[in-house]
């Protein structure tokens, strides 16, 4: 439902209370699900609600939902439209081929085939943002939904030069249905090959109740020419294999996934990726008898999130230090994602398979980087020898000695 105006918004007070107050809930609104009470709080691009404000919506609804003061409201606010990029105008946009779905069909898969880039040289990339775009908009839809609006659910894709340089199958952002735009760090840029091609290795489409042509706009901002990286970007795939089991009819299902780091990393970003019956996703670092939280966040399949961690606050954890992903399923009538929760469900693409999936956009440091990067996170927090700091186990611990006398000898 729209909520620009007062007329508007007036009918679904008790909506707006409930759903805001919800946090970190998979039904929350705005959709931002990290949960306020564990791990790591500081985040890029925080659209969430402060108990303030959810307090006065409460209050507001409460009270009537009554008209405040008209000398006292605010310029209307002026949304922007689909064409307009998050991350500024790109240097660079790619069209994928076109994909055509009828407006009934099952849910279709598989590789919809490649777009070059045509760029005349190498160049780092700064950003990056992907749209969907359709002939979809502006005929009557049939369905009131998000779903009514998009054909595409899901696009992976990577990035292959005709030298051989890059990886047909992935190392990039996947777009998703809701998902934001993707800022790298400013030091780890990720190198895009001159005359290289986009190669669309795995696509999930949906039919939106119209017959309908679709495309994706992949837009990249580029570094300045003659920028180098300092640090080296990876994109950090920590999840399942083919051994998920969720049982149908039941909720509060928990699956688990470890990966160990062989080299000092920062994480920069933290983002879930399950499908239908997933609800909460967590990850854990466990370093030695340590064991810290770093992120909570609650799930909902139609709004995919990206969570970049504040500079000053993103995961810096030595090599050795072993990932713990933890993904809870609800596979029962209470969530209304699922089509039907009478089904046992195991790995796959489909919507109605199941992942649990921590998609992560990381930094590996060696060891000087790593110490430098320490060092700054102890001055920025003002940290002393011995206090802890969640996400940094090795961040209170005074730095090694600088080496002495002659290293010939």
């Amino acid at each position: 439902m729209p909520l620009i105006t007062y007329e508007e918004a007036r009918p679904y007070a008790r909506a707006i209370k409930q759903r805001t107050a919800l946090r970190s809930k998979p039904g929350v609104m705005p959709p931002w699900y990290i949960e306020k009470n564990v791990g790591i709080q500081q985040y890029k691009d925080d659209i969430s609600l402060s108990d303030e404000e959810i307090e006065k919506i409460a209050a507001w609804t409460d009270n009537g939902a009554p008209r405040g003061n008209p000398a006292d409201m605010p310029p209307p606010l002026v949304f922007a439209d689909d064409s307009v990029w998050k991350i500024g105008k790109p240097d660079l946009i790619v069209s994928s081929p076109d994909l055509t779905m009828k407006a009934l069909a099952p849910d279709w898969f598989g590789a919809i085939g490649e777009a070059p880039t045509n760029l005349p040289e190498d160049r780092y990339v700064a950003a990056i943002e992907i749209k969907e775009v359709n002939d979809a908009r502006g005929r009557t839809p049939t369905r009131k939904t998000v779903g009514g609006l998009y054909t595409f659910h899901h696009a992976a894709f990577g990035v292959l030069a005709p030298d051989g340089r890059g990886n047909s199958i992935g190392g990039w952002p996947v777009h998703e249905v809701g998902r934001n735009a993707d800022v790298f760090d400013p030091d780890a840029g990720k190198l895009l090959f001159a005359n290289s091609k986009l190669t669309f290795f795995s696509v999930h489409a949906h039919s939106n109740g119209l017959d309908t042509k679709a495309h994706l706009e992949v837009g990249f901002r580029f570094h300045p020419k003659g920028y180098k990286p300092k640090v080296n970007a990876q994109h950090l795939f920590v999840g399942n294999g083919p051994d998920l089991d969720i049982r149908g009819g039941e909720a509060n299902q928990r699956m688990d996934a470890y990966y160990t780091l062989a080299q000092h990393t920062k994480i920069t970003t933290f983002e879930p990726h399950m499908h239908a019956p997933g609800v909460r996703m967590c990850l854990e670092a466990i370093w030695g008898i340590n064991v810290q939280t770093l992120s909570c966040a609650g799930y909902n399949h139609s709004w995919v999130r990206v969570y970049s961690y504040a500079d000053d606050a993103a995961p810096l954890l030595p090599k050795g230090t072993i990932l713990h992903v933890i993904g809870y399923f609800d596979n029962s009538p209470a969530n209304k994602n699922v089509a039907d929760p009478r089904n046992w469900s195991g790995s796959g693409h489909r919507s109605v398979d199941n992942m649990v999936i921590n998609l992560m956009e990381a930094i590996a440091l060696n060891d000087e980087q790593f110490q430098s990067e320490m060092a700054k996170r102890r001055a920025a927090l003002g940290l002393k020898d011995g206090q802890t700091v969640i996400g940094c186990p090795l961040c209170g611990s005074p730095p090694p000695p600088k080496p002495t006398g002659n290293p010939q000898q």
